[in-house]
């Protein structure tokens, strides 16, 4: 009796473990999968000054990147001479808004985009055994 018990209880455990690395894979796959940029998407982008901007200064960009079409929101930092705002990519490009900003102000402005090392050193789990896991099933699948 003791063995086929045994034989029961294993074959229910490896089938529930299965079915739960079978959730999990379709999990990770649902959530990670590249999803089309709908128009509620947001995205968020840094404007750095090459010149010292006033409280004044400050203001006028603010209003300037709000009026533009897409825009949803825009922090000023005069202290740090960066602007950071928020806008919809279904909408309009950082690119776009930054070229667009450059060519009707009179500011040195560029646009801040991270390197690969700073991108790559941005996320603290790209070492953790989470992370290969995660990358491990983005190949399979």
């Amino acid at each position: 009796m003791t063995k086929k018990t045994f034989k029961k209880t294993a074959k229910w455990t490896g089938s529930i473990m299965l079915l739960l690395v079978v959730v999990l894979c379709v999990h990770i796959y649902i959530v990670t999968r590249p999803q089309p940029i709908n128009a509620h998407t947001r995205a968020m982008a840094r404007i750095d000054f090459k010149q010292d901007l006033t409280g004044n200064d400050s203001v006028k960009i603010t209003a300037w990147l709000y009026q533009q079409k897409g825009i949803d929101h825009v922090l000023c930092n005069p202290k740090n001479d960066i602007v950071v705002f928020t806008f919809f990519p279904a909408q309009t490009s950082a690119n776009k808004i930054v070229a667009d900003f450059k060519s009707v102000n009179n500011y040195k402005a560029e646009r801040f985009v991270p390197t690969e090392a700073a991108i790559a050193g941005g996320c603290p789990m790209s070492s953790s055994t989470t992370y290969k896991f995660y990358s491990f099933i983005k190949h399979v699948f």
